[in-house]
């Protein structure tokens, strides 16, 4: 699929896509005979997977990391586990985090409905 396709159903921006592609996030992208960018059903996983560290909360330079490693095959595997392990545990802290002032929010409603809050 052509960069506008990929770039709607990934919705990342064709600048994003660029730019990843620069960093060495995106790599090996293929070209058509015009030299125009063809993505395959490989690049859809794998950015949906970049997408998703993203999402919840993964610094650019460490997803960044976790590419180079994944680029070097698997010798690396036992790395790129601890390097999605520690996310994990930062992302559950995170999320505990959120609970809790989630809760507390709540917490504060309740007095307003009650009347209780001035």
């Amino acid at each position: 699929m052509n960069m506008s396709e990929f770039s709607s159903l990934v919705k990342i921006s064709s600048h994003t896509l660029r730019y990843y592609e620069k960093i060495g996030l995106l790599k090996n992208v293929q070209r058509n005979s015009s030299r125009h960018r063809e993505y395959s059903n490989k690049d859809l996983n794998w950015i949906s997977f970049v997408k998703r560290l993203k999402d919840t909360g993964m610094p650019l330079s460490e997803i960044k990391s976790y590419a180079d490693l994944r680029e070097l095959g698997p010798s690396t595997l036992q790395q790129r586990q601890e390097l999605l392990e520690l996310h994990q545990r930062q992302l559950e802290a995170h999320i505990k985090l959120q609970q809790l002032y989630l809760l507390q929010l709540e917490t504060k409603i309740n007095l307003y409905k009650q009347g209780k809050v001035s």
